[in-house]
């Protein structure tokens, strides 16, 4: 796997700039702009770890459509994971932030691969689709199920297509790609709420 170092706890120089101490407050749209970007670098060396492993891109609006697949699978994960420490409204407002956050990267990038469009509108269309499926699946002691793992995997493999090449992708997002997605949105949530 290729690895990239992703910061993920709020820091602060000093007066003397000599050492660092970890600033204690942040609102919740600092943290939804922290943890967006953190999703959208792990989303993003995730589907170029797919390509090493050798999975096939036919273009790159396939890679965007596997990123934005494990955009909407974080995404989640941090809406559940908030639950546990956040009020409804607070919750509300940190999800809402990083979705809006999130598409404006994915408008963004679309623009420089595809032309101008409006790409915002489909990846809401689709985080609303997927909000409410992965709703169906359990979730036990902080982690998604076997079943939404399964179904990441399942819409990965519908985006590259079922060839000789890709069709063992749904063991890759279910055995390596979920759980390394999982691991590093709990470590980055616990770090930027100072909950470690």
């Amino acid at each position: 796997m290729v690895v990239r170092r992703i910061k993920d706890r709020w820091h602060n120089s000093t007066p003397d700039d000599s050492a660092r101490e970890v600033l204690s407050e942040k609102s919740l749209k600092d943290q939804a702009s922290a943890l967006a970007f953190i999703q959208w670098r792990t989303a993003l060396n995730t589907a170029i770890n797919l390509h090493a492993e050798d999975f096939r891109y036919d273009n790159d609006q396939q890679r965007v459509g596997v990123i934005t697949e494990y955009l909407a699978f974080q995404i989640q994960l941090i809406d559940r994971l908030s639950a546990e420490f956040l009020s409804d409204t607070e919750r509300e407002t940190l999800i809402t932030e990083i979705c809006h956050k999130v598409a404006d990267q994915v408008q963004d990038n679309l623009e420089d691969i595809a032309g101008p469009g409006q790409y915002k509108p489909p990846f809401v269309a689709l985080l609303n689709r997927r909000f409410s499926e992965y709703a169906e699946f359990g979730f036990k002691h902080g982690e998604p199920g076997f079943e939404a793992k399964r179904f990441l995997g399942h819409s990965v493999l519908m985006l590259l297509g079922e060839d000789q090449t890709n069709r063992w992708v749904i063991d890759q997002v279910i055995e390596i790609d979920s759980p390394e997605l999982i691991a590093q949105n709990v470590k980055s949530l616990n770090r930027l709420f100072g909950r470690e």
